[in-house]
């Protein structure tokens, strides 16, 4: 994984040789080349999808209303025992 200001440093770099071209590039090269350079320094970060991450937030959703539900049961189990009488001692 790159640094964040060497990533940045790459990338102006990489974005001042297309601007500084000898010939001007037109719109859509320009934009074609502009978001391959992104992608390819997007890669080298560790980032995930939006799809992954929205995967993962529902994941962990479903899993913290299941905690939420064991911890409610503890709960009521804890009360129960704690107004339960102690069993007779032998």
């Amino acid at each position: 994984m790159l640094p964040p200001k060497a990533f940045l440093d790459a990338l102006g770099a990489h974005a001042s040789r297309l601007f500084n071209g000898d010939t001007p590039l037109p719109r859509s090269e320009f934009e074609a080349q502009f978001k391959a350079l992104l992608q390819s320094g997007f890669s080298k970060l560790d980032l995930v999808s939006r799809e992954e991450f929205d995967s993962q937030m529902t994941v962990l959703a479903r899993t913290r209303a299941r905690l939420e539900a064991l911890e409610a049961k503890v709960a009521e189990l804890e009360a129960r025992l704690a107004t339960e009488p102690a069993p007779p001692a032998e």
